[in-house]
């Protein structure tokens, strides 16, 4: 998809969750609390309200899923301690079903009634918006969605590394353990739009940093079968492949290349890979070499921090699988009360004043393995990446092969203007 506006003509549709309200606050501009704190659209009173735009139905339904019920849990607790501010915070949520339509309909209703978003899944559909957030909006947008492309905005902040910085640490990781060497041809099997395209940009200054050629796949989101990449990318000889698409193209990547005989390592951005995987056809390929990159520690890590959020999500969710979605959302959702928390401090709960106040957030995260620093928005909060391979046996089903870390030519990558 192109980065262009789009045309709200559908409706969104709308989830309801336990513990959410259905019903948002509607500012009608700048006020002031009796404790002289200056408030604006999405707080009132007694509530600050909070939207999320998830995917729960399309390509992407498993994370979204995760995401908006961890920011849930969030939501809890935080209530649960007497709220932000001496108000409840509160969810609205629409699922989207990564439909550009619904997505950029549930944006225009929802925009006027929140203070912001904890949560938009897909990147093209908040660069399709960026224009209206940055003029008249400004409302505070924590995007689920790591394309460069959506740097230097003051609303809308990415959270880890962008998918050109993490697809360079990928590729270091391969050269690191010696998967390939200079000479070789790497495969990259992307989706069009910003997502694969950033990707494929990393990839493309890995390669040239290191003397390897990349072979080009590009597919769409609906494309689940990859015989035919497959086929093309063993016909071409690469040593290795990179898969910056969804969780559904990763596990046929992985399993039709195992099943005829393509047996080379698989690498994949933080969105390619759901645990669920584990327990289909292709989850003893996934298994054997298969990883992934982050920005976070795993849900099954045994770090405190991951450990304790698993715990607490096993409580209150049961029967759902443990998956990286709950420790993104619950991170996004943490900076976000976080922002809120230091702009009630210098009295300022207006869209602008929560933006100015997350510009004043460094070092934090760092009990999910990586410290993120909000104080440049022509950044990403980070260049590290963890890098982790599948194991069945931990919840989440992915452990650690590489601690954070950033490699130098993903420190030295200039980033797009």
């Amino acid at each position: 998809m192109k980065r262009r506006a789009l045309t709200a003509v559908v409706a969104a549709l709308t989830v309801t969750l336990v513990g959410c309200s259905g019903k948002a606050t509607e500012g009608k501009g700048d006020e002031q609390d009796k404790a002289g704190v200056k408030t604006g659209p999405g707080v009132s009173s007694s509530a600050i309200s909070l939207g999320v735009l998830t995917d729960m139905t399309g390509v992407y339904a498993s994370l979204g899923k995760s995401v908006t019920q961890a920011q849930q849990l969030w939501v809890k607790q935080t209530n649960a301690k007497g709220g932000i501010c001496d108000r409840k915070v509160e969810l609205t949520v629409r699922d989207h079903g990564y439909d550009p339509q619904k997505a950029i309909a549930a944006y225009t209703e929802l925009e006027p009634k929140v203070v912001g978003f904890a949560q938009f899944i897909g990147s093209p559909f908040v660069a399709a918006v960026e224009q209206r957030i940055d003029g008249q909006d400004k409302g505070l947008v924590l995007p689920q969605a790591w394309s460069a492309n959506l740097l230097g905005s003051p609303y809308i902040r990415v959270i880890g590394a962008t998918y050109d910085i993490e697809t360079i640490n990928l590729i270091d990781h391969l050269l690191a353990e010696k998967r390939i060497a200079k000479g070789d041809r790497i495969g990259h099997v992307y989706f069009e739009g910003d997502y694969g395209e950033n990707a494929l940009v990393g990839s493309e200054h890995a390669a040239k940093e290191a003397g390897l050629t990349v072979v080009e796949q590009k597919i769409k989101p609906t494309d689940n079968d990859m015989t035919a990449q497959v086929a093309a990318l063993k016909q071409a000889g690469v040593k290795a492949v990179i898969v910056s698409a969804g969780p559904r193209q990763a596990a046929s990547l992985v399993g039709v290349a195992a099943a005829t005989g393509f047996n080379v390592p698989v690498v994949g951005n933080n969105s390619a890979f759901a645990p669920q995987l584990l327990k289909t056809q292709a989850g003893p390929a996934l298994l054997k070499d298969y990883y992934v990159a982050a920005s976070t520690l795993p849900i099954g890590d045994p770090g405190d921090g991951p450990a304790k959020l698993a715990k607490e999500y096993a409580a209150q969710y049961p029967k759902d699988v443990l998956d990286n979605g709950v420790v993104a959302g619950y991170t996004a959702a943490s900076i976000y009360g976080e922002a809120l928390m230091k702009a009630c401090e210098d009295k300022d709960l207006t869209r602008e004043g929560i933006g100015r106040a997350l510009l004043t957030i460094k070092g934090y995260g760092s009990e999910f393995g990586v410290s993120h620093d909000f104080s440049d928005p022509k950044a990403p909060s980070t260049r590290q990446s963890v890098i982790m391979k599948p194991d069945a046996s931990v919840p989440g089903g992915l452990k650690v092969v590489r601690p954070a870390a950033a490699a130098p030519a993903a420190e030295s990558f200039t980033m797009k203007p």
